[in-house]
């Protein structure tokens, strides 16, 4: 990542290291649930996850193979996602501290490199592709799961600029068919990929980011007075006093030829 991305991201994400940890949006989740469904990863595979963050993939996959090496660019971020899976009892996760643009591992290393709700913060994601390319082994599998924007520009932007008022540490978030491309370029063959939709409360999502009251309000403009595009993927409503509004994820399962 760049200089200045880095501490961006160092600076949003090690305050709230915990909160991550705790996240019932992070912890769980139908794609998270989806992704182990097809992957199906045999027990001596050894597996990359990618921006760990609180560390959920990790622990999701750490019973089902033989290794799991957890990264994160944010200190803090990777100390609270050792606590909380070796408070779990499993001693087959090591972490190490990485830069998603440039893995320190070597070519054809691992069996699955996975990387969950995390690229929309990197400053390069084709170049993020490349790099889980190179670490996997022939005929290794890449999963990834991130938020993504509709193909409209309008809607695009709007979602995006939402998403950095509120997390300065933001980059952008990517339409499905940019996903894609980015997978074509690197040479690695996309087997399924399927979106999801998850909804947000407004206030809680605010919380993890410790937001104050201004940009709330703000954010809160941004929403119920989205333009039609972006209204349309987003679905601001109050329920219950309380306003909710919808983000989309892609899953993208792909293979490096081999």
């Amino acid at each position: 990542m760049s200089p200045d991305n880095r501490d961006l991201v160092q600076q949003q994400f090690g305050p709230h290291a915990e909160q991550y940890v705790a996240s019932i949006h992070h912890s769980t989740g139908e794609s998270l649930d989806r992704l182990l469904e097809l992957v199906a990863p045999p027990p001596d595979w050894r597996v990359l996850d990618v921006a760990t963050g609180g560390g959920h993939t990790a622990l999701a996959l750490a019973p089902l193979v033989s290794e799991v090496v957890a990264t994160d660019l944010t200190p803090e971020m990777l100390a609270a996602a050792e606590r909380f899976i070796r408070a779990k009892g499993f001693t087959n996760v090591s972490f190490r501290p990485a830069d998603a643009m440039a893995l320190p591992f070597a070519e054809d290393e691992f069996d699955l490199v996975t990387c969950r709700i995390a690229p929309h913060h990197f400053p390069d994601c084709a170049q993020f592709v490349r790099e889980m390319a190179r670490v996997l082994r022939p005929g290794g599998v890449a999963a990834l799961i991130d938020n993504v924007v509709p193909d409209n520009l309008l809607a695009a932007r709007h979602i995006n600029a939402l998403e950095k008022l509120r997390d300065p540490s933001h980059n952008w978030a990517y339409t499905v068919a940019d996903w894609l491309s980015f997978f074509a370029v690197a040479e690695l063959t996309v087997t399924q990929y399927e979106t999801f939709q998850k909804t947000r409360d407004f206030d809680y999502w605010n919380d993890m980011m410790g937001v104050d009251e201004r940009v709330r309000a703000q954010l809160r403009v941004l929403l119920l007075q989205a333009p039609a595009p972006a209204r349309a993927a987003l679905q601001p409503q109050v329920v219950g006093g309380a306003l909710k509004f919808n983000l989309t994820e892609v899953l993208v399962i792909a293979r490096k030829p081999g």
